[in-house]
This record gives structure tokens, sequence and C-alpha cells, in this order.
């Protein structure tokens, strides 16, 4: 959700929060909780979703699911009115105050603040080809469902190169998931030092039984020297074989630090107990990312948890112009060590503790803290148990994108009510309902127009620009030309020169980028202050008449394709309350900067007669405009529409766009009773933006044609019905 949706304030300063570690989620929470008048955060990710390292044993062990363990950062960003940058940093301008990426134009910022975690210290030679590291936590993850399968086929020799709390809880943790196969498998662990070093010797005693009476190897003071395929070599000499080594040996800063001009302590950035930068006093960070010069300590995630607050606090201190406060880690630490069978250790200085009730202990513990961000009230005050507002309430938000369109029936009765004067230029017009203007230039050459533009649907300014280009562009492709020059309307909300200015960049920079992909250029337009972001473009294109495509020129017998999945509007209605799946919001934004243009020369090749675009009025008001034109019917397979992942499931939870009643005029269409808010039918009128295109392809091409947009420009695309002649009362017939 934009920003401006939270507050009409100008935005007078950005704070950039880079990492979705547990101290921005915290900050997050707190700034949607308590905004800062004139302040606008920004979360730059390249993970949409947070593990939380408490629960990563468990999740490994199979004890949580994914999103027991994972904090969503796309609500929390909604909750924060946040803006949310899903990419990768890859350096820092400071002299600039910008952070760089290596896909996208930088971004700006006032404040910045890191907490982007550690990577795995793989300082053997052969540990980096051959060894599995535990982070990033997304890739150990997707290993992990390999290592599963392999274990289904034979018994394996598994290797944990890591002898800390963090290496013995995910070796027991790998046990526990594989125990239940049909092999027995050898489990060693390696460490250079004595097993849970930094402990007591209680607890390390403790942990050195368990490991016995689970028949864990267990080599204490060996530190590795190699690592070969299959097979790691010791400082002494001796080798261990192995199938799978997985790499727990400690942090290491991620190496784009060290380009950055900031100062380190051993590649971690160097920061005050304020955690603010020794040398960049608008430089924060947090977590594995940073060290405490004056006061170090471990790099352990109790103290990323514990660095919300302050962090927050003094991120605030430091927007208003005041000096930040600084803050004192205690020293010693409960440390809650779960292992295979429900089963915990308690360890603090000198004291340790085992006992099953430690690790419900534990489980409470870490279930009430992820609770904190994982059920978020509503963005209209309702809890996440309370029914969403219908779309006719004159209370619920209105959608952005294209589910803000005019409904089709207004539409349709203003055109009528008009009454343009005819041209000889005007081979195509107002009142032939195409998706794009045709004018005659000169002979034999046409001239396709088209105009689109909506408020932002989206909080990436850039990512916004992208699919307002393509959703603008789509018009072209639907009518079978090429695009040449674009002319951009665009309008933000009044704030402070540089914020409006960097926004208004990444817009325009997102469209230019899709306008090179499609072959066109920006060649000029207009901007505006408005209440709200909103983006548009009139587009230019050429064609030759023999080459236009027309949406009544479909043949009974023709298959009816379309090119891209649907959903976009439900998902973006769920969004907006913060009920949408980060991971299923990504899928979305990826299908909505998808281009078209691929998919329309695909089409042609395959002799597709009859095309239009798929966007506000939904599948079934699309599909009617084709069969009004044509004289014919259509038959459409409920079964074979593509969805979105989370499209389903948010029209069940009743989050559909506003425009979505009047979509559901087009019901009339349709053969026999529906309900058209309900699944599957919901997805006939759910608006989409930049969505797919749907075309009339001859009967026996169509095979051949979804096979070669499947396996190109188009994966999501399907055949969903089929042209028939028309029916004695329906044009639509659902199957």
């Amino acid at each position: 959700m934009p920003s401006e949706m939270k507050s009409s304030i100008p935005i007078e300063k950005e704070i950039v929060l880079v990492g979705g570690g547990h101290a921005h989620v915290h900050v997050l929470k707190r700034f949607g909780m308590r905004p800062l008048p004139g302040v606008r955060l920004t979360l730059v990710a390249d993970e949409i979703e947070t593990p939380y390292s408490g629960m990563l044993p468990g999740l490994i062990a199979g004890r949580y699911t994914h999103d027991e363990a994972h904090i969503d950062l796309w609500p929390l960003a909604t909750f924060a009115g946040a803006r949310l940058i899903h990419a990768r940093a890859t350096g820092l301008d400071l002299a600039g105050r910008r952070v760089i990426f290596a896909d996208r134009p930088p971004l700006r910022f006032d404040l910045l603040s890191l907490d982007i975690g550690s990577t795995a210290r793989a300082n053997v030679p052969g540990a980096a080809e051959h060894a599995t590291p535990v982070r990033p936590v997304r890739k150990f993850l997707r290993w992990l469902g390999e290592l599963h399968a392999n274990a289904e086929a034979r018994p394996l020799k598994i290797v944990v190169a890591g002898g800390g709390a963090g290496g013995v809880e995910l070796l027991l943790s790998l046990r526990h998931r594989l125990s239940g196969g049909p092999h027995r498998h050898d489990f060693t662990l390696v460490t250079e030092g004595e097993v849970m070093s930094g402990h007591n010797a209680r607890t390390t005693g403790i942990f050195r039984r368990i490991l016995n009476t689970r028949n864990v190897r267990l080599l204490e003071r060996t530190p590795v020297a190699e690592v070969r395929a299959g097979e790691l070599g010791t400082v002494a000499g001796d080798t261990q074989p192995f199938d799978e080594l997985v790499w727990t040996t400690g942090p290491a800063p991620h190496p784009w630090l060290a380009t950055t001009g900031l100062e380190l302590a051993e590649g971690f950035v160097s920061v005050d107990r304020a955690f603010r930068s020794v040398s960049h006093d608008f430089v924060f960070a947090v977590g594995d990312t940073a060290t405490v010069v004056s006061d170090p300590r471990p790099k352990a995630g109790v103290f990323a948890v514990r660095a919300g607050p302050p962090l927050e606090a003094n991120l605030r201190r430091a927007a208003r112009g005041l000096p930040p406060r600084p803050f004192r880690a205690q020293r010693h630490f409960l440390s809650l060590i779960s292992t295979d069978d429900e089963h915990a250790v308690a360890s603090r200085g000198p004291f340790a503790a085992e006992g099953d009730l430690l690790w419900r202990w534990k489980d409470r513990i870490d279930r009430r803290w992820m609770r904190k961000y994982q059920v978020l009230p509503d963005m209209a005050g309702e809890t996440k148990a309370d029914a969403p507002l219908s779309p006719q309430d004159p209370e619920a938000m209105r959608c952005a994108g294209c589910g803000a369109k005019i409904p089709a029936g207004v539409l349709a009765r203003v055109i009528e009510r008009l009454d343009p004067p005819p041209s000889p230029a005007v081979m195509v017009g107002l009142r032939e309902g195409e998706d794009a203007a045709v004018l005659r230039t000169t002979p034999g050459a046409l001239m396709v127009q088209t105009v689109d533009f909506f408020r932002a649907m989206v909080s990436d300014p850039f990512v916004f620009g992208r699919i307002a280009a393509n959703h603008a562009l789509s018009d072209i492709w639907a009518m079978g030309a090429d695009p040449a020059a674009a002319l951009a309307i665009a309008g933000l909300p009044p704030g402070a020169p540089d914020v409006v200015e960097d926004e208004l960049f990444q817009m325009l920079a997102g469209a230019v980028e899709a306008l090179r992909e499609a072959g066109a250029t920006l060649a000029g337009g207009h901007s505006a202050e408005v209440a709200e972001t909103m983006l548009g473009f009139a587009v230019t294109g050429s064609a030759r008449q023999e080459r236009l495509f027309r949406k009544g020129a479909m043949l009974a017998g023709d298959r009816l394709i379309l090119t891209k999945p649907l959903g976009t509007g439900a998902l973006l209605a769920a969004a907006m309350r913060g009920r949408a799946k980060g991971r299923d919001m990504a899928v979305a934004l990826r299908e909505m900067q998808r281009s078209s243009g691929p998919a329309a020369a695909v089409l042609r090749s395959h002799g597709a007669r009859a095309v239009t675009d798929v966007t506000g009025f939904g599948l079934a008001g699309h599909l009617a405009e084709m069969i009004g034109r044509s004289g014919l019917a259509a038959t459409v397979e409920l079964g074979r529409l593509p969805l979105l992942p989370g499209a389903l499931e948010a029209m069940e939870a009743g989050y559909l766009s506003t425009l979505h009643p009047s979509n559901a005029e087009a019901a009339r269409w349709i053969e026999g009773a529906i309900v058209a808010e309900r699944p599957p039918h919901a997805a006939l009128f759910d608006p989409q933006t930049a969505g797919g295109l749907l075309a009339a392809v001859p009967p026996q091409a169509a095979e051949s044609c979804l096979l070669a947009l499947r396996g190109g420009p188009a994966p999501g695309a399907a055949i969903v019905g089929e042209v028939a002649c028309t029916g004695a009362h329906a044009f639509i017939r659902l199957e």
C-alpha cells in the first residue's frame, strides 16, 4: 500500500531500512502503530519473508510450518505505511545518500539503517564449493527439501561442521527430520574446539551426553583444513567422508559492506552504543550486521531482537534532529537450546538445566514473539478474524490499479451520449470499442493510439512504473501493432523537493525500462501535484491494416487462449488490508511486469484471429465484447482458468476489488444462475492490472501455440474455452 494512504502530511524525510532482520520488523510494527508525521519508511529486502532464528531448528525438524517460522514482510510494511522494495542492495553511495542495486536505479535516503544479517564463514579451502551453508536460510531450506528426497533413496553420511549452539541444534534437528525414513543415516559433528564453547562446562557435558545417546560421532578439537568432493581433511591429516556437509562455523560479513566507505570492524559495521555508525552519523546498523565497538557482544539472535526498541527510538530522534541515546545490552543472557525430542537445555553463566518443560517454555516464548508481527490490525481497524468490508460498502478502501476504472456500464452510457464528429483519418474510433484507436496516415500504414493511467497499487515506485507502462502497452499489442513512443501522465503528492524528485525518477525509470524492452521510447509527458500517486501513458504505435487484430474476427471452433493467470484484483484488494501473502504478491507483481509483446508475436505466428487484453473489466467483460462483435458464443471451462497463487484464497475470504460488483453485470451474458462474488465464478469478473491477452486461435494450431507460449513468454498460459455458434439464449456457457 502506498504510504500516501496512511497520511496526507507531505513527506519531508525518508528512512530507508535495508534488510528485514529482527530489529527492523520491530521498527516497522512500531511506526505502524505510531507514525512520525512527515517521515516515511522504506524497507529494502531481498527476501519477502524473514525466518525467525529461534524457530529455525524446529522448522528444520518439522515441528513448525514454513509460515509459523517466518515473518511476512509484505503485510508488515503495509501496516507501517512503508514502501517495500523487493530487491537486493549491493552497495551504498554515502556522499549522495543512496542505496545501490545491481538491476535498478539507486534509492535516496535521509537516514539509513542496516539489518542484513551475515553470511556463512567458509574460510576453509573447498568449503564454498562442496559444503552447504546455513545462510542464506532460503537456499538452505531448498537444499533441505532435496536432502529429504535423497535420504528416502539411500543411507547418507551427514557431517555438520561447527560445534556451537547453532551447529548442535541443526544436527539434532536434521536427525529428527530424517529419523522416520526407511534408512538409518550416519551423523558426525566436527568442531575446531569443544562442543558448545562459550557455554558453561555443565551445558557442554549435557550435550556430549545427548549426542552420544543419539549415536552422533563427535570430533572435538578437530580443525578442518580442506574440503574436497565427498571428503573433508583435518589439520591432523585425518579424513572424514560425507555425502552431505553442512557448514555452521560462524557468521561472516556481507562482502559489499567493504565497498561502502563505512568504518568496519572485521568486516562488520562499527557502531556506537546507540547503533549509529562511528564514521557516518546518518547510518545505523544492528544485529549480526554490526559490532558495537565499545561494548561488543556475540552475534546472537537475542541481541538482534533486543536491539529493536532502542533502534526505533533512535531513528525517531535522529529524524527529529535529536541526538540518539545509548543502549547497553546485558552481558549474560539465558539461552534455551532445543534438542530433537521436544526437550531443551537452559544455559546462563554458570547455570544449566534441561527438560521437556523448558522446551514448552521456549515454544511459548517464540510463538508469542512471532504473533506480534504475524497478527496485525487491519487498515480499517478490524482484526484478522473480522470479515472484510464488501466492495459496495462506502467505507471500503477504493482499489487502485485497473480496479479503479470507471465501471463498464457507466462508460458505455457516456460514449452513447457523446457525438464526436467523424473524421476520414479515424479508421477505428470511440464507437468501435476496440482496445486502441487506429488512424490512417500513409497508404497501407496505420497509426495506433491508446492511453491508460491509474493510481499506484504497489509501494515500489520503480515496479509501479514498469507495471503502468506494460499496462498501457498492452492495448497496442492487443491490436497487433508495434509501439513506438509514449507520453507520460504523472501525478505525485506534495513533499520535500528531493523526495518528490526521487519518487518521480523511480517511476519513470521503471517505465523507461519497460518501454525500451518493447522497442518504444518515452517522448514527453505532463506531471502535476495530486492527492495520490498516479501514473499513465499515451502510447503511439504503428501497424499494417492486414495485420490488425480485431475483437470480432473469431470463428466458431476457435480455441480461447489466455496468456496470463487471473487474480490481480482480488490479491491487490487483500494486500490493501495487509491480508495477502508476500510470496503471492511477489508472483503477481512479476506477472504484471511481464510484457505481452512476445506473447502477441507467438499468437500471430499461430494464426490468432481475434485478440483483446484482459484488464479492468475482467475475463467475462472482455470476452463479452469479443462475442458481442462477432455474433458468436463461447464456452469457458472454469476448471482450466489459470489463477495466481493466493487469488482463490483471497476471493474465498471475500477480498474483492471495488470494481468487481460492476464487472459482475457481465453475468447477464452467462447461461444459468451464478453467484459472481464466489469462487470460482468470481475469477471471471476480477479486474486485471497489466493482465494477459485473450485470443481466438484456430483449433489446429491451439496446442502448438500453447506449448510455444508456456515454453517462452507466457508460462502461465492456458486454453480456457472455445468459440461456438450463437445459442438461443446464452452467449457464454460455463463448463
